[in-house]
């Protein structure tokens, strides 16, 4: 009987232990994509400042909506290099699996803040196309949608692991619609697309933060912290496009324009 006891007390504890390393792994991923987000507003908002000037004598360029731009807003907003802008950040992504592998989990955070603030250059022209009030708004309403979404995927004893193909097929999907509106311009299309966005990353943070908490599940007894401290980073990125995609397609509907 003592030893059915001490059994079952040893239990509790490594459940107990499990929990808290849950815990402080949870924490962690939040922790990194809050960092990474707060880089890439800072980067947005400061690439925006440089890149936009209201003295007819320093402008540059000009924008579609008629903001002045210096040289440096006309270099990365009208020339060739807007196209490196783009698509810097999306290559990081392609890359961001490989380059984990082989670099410890300090580089791998440093190269996610990296990438944050590419996509901060990348995104800067929102403060140009919105006002300031719009995407403030617009940020709070999607970081109370994200937090209910990832206490949801939390909490729930709901296996939704089943939704990951579906929403990546929808992902692809969103992709095709958006660079066929691109030659379209269609408003109308425009706007089914930012709603059906918002639904597929509502989907994603609740499929991405399950997937962030059965993963350290059926790995934490295997005590190789490097390989777990490397699982927060990327289930740090992936909360981050979960949030900051369903940012921009709120913005779509949501933001007034300049």
């Amino acid at each position: 009987m003592a030893e059915f006891g001490t059994v079952r007390s040893g239990a509790q504890t490594h459940s107990a232990e499990i929990d808290a390393g849950l815990r402080a792994h949870m924490n962690k991923v939040y922790g990194t994509m809050s960092v990474g987000m707060l880089i890439t507003a800072l980067a947005a908002w400061a690439i925006a400042g440089l890149a936009t000037t209201t003295d007819p004598a320093l402008a540059a360029g000009q924008m579609a909506n008629g903001t002045m731009l210096t040289n440096f807003g006309a270099l990365i907003y009208t020339s060739a290099l807007r196209w490196v802008v783009m698509l810097a950040p999306l290559g990081m992504i392609f890359a961001f699996g490989a380059v984990t592998n082989r670099i410890s989990a300090a580089g791998a955070q440093l190269f996610f803040f990296v990438f944050a603030a590419l996509i901060g250059v990348s995104l800067s022209s929102i403060f140009i196309f919105y006002t300031s009030f719009s995407i403030v708004q617009t940020f709070l309403v999607t970081a109370i949608a994200f937090a209910g979404l990832s206490l949801w995927g939390y909490t729930t004893q709901k296996d939704i692991s089943g939704w990951g193909s579906f929403l990546i097929m929808g992902v692809i999907g969103l992709l095709v619609a958006m660079i066929v509106n691109y030659f379209l311009q269609s408003p109308a299309m425009m706007y089914a697309i930012s709603m059906i966005g918002v639904l597929i990353f509502a989907g994603l943070t609740a499929y991405d933060t399950q997937q962030i908490k059965s993963t350290y599940l059926a790995h934490a007894h295997h005590g190789d912290q490097e390989w777990l401290d490397k699982s927060a980073i990327h289930g740090a990125l992936n909360l981050y496009l979960d949030f900051l995609n369903m940012f921009q397609f709120l913005l779509m509907f949501m933001g007034n324009q300049e």
